[in-house]
């Protein structure tokens, strides 16, 4: 949901206030749905259990840092990113 718009004619960002900037809420989530495998797998856990529940999740935490470094030019390579690392 971010995008910077940029005027061509000075090379300055034109949307650099938080007063047009979208936040996604839940309603922006697409479904979510979720499967269950009938068989266990013993090598896996002690459970048995298959998951894949990580894997799709790991690029967002690398969207949040860089919409971080983009609006504040700090770059935080150590999580979590807390305010004192801004400043």
């Amino acid at each position: 949901m971010e995008h910077t718009v940029i005027d061509r004619r000075t090379a300055r960002i034109a949307n650099a206030s938080f007063s047009t900037y979208l936040v996604p809420v839940s309603a922006d989530v697409p479904e979510i749905e979720t499967l269950f495998v009938d068989r266990p797998a013993p090598v896996s856990q002690a459970m048995g259990a298959k998951g894949f529940g990580e894997t799709p999740i790991t690029g967002v935490l690398a969207a949040i840092g860089n919409a971080v470094y983009h609006a504040t030019g700090r770059r935080i390579r150590a999580l979590p990113i807390t305010r004192d690392k801004l400043l």
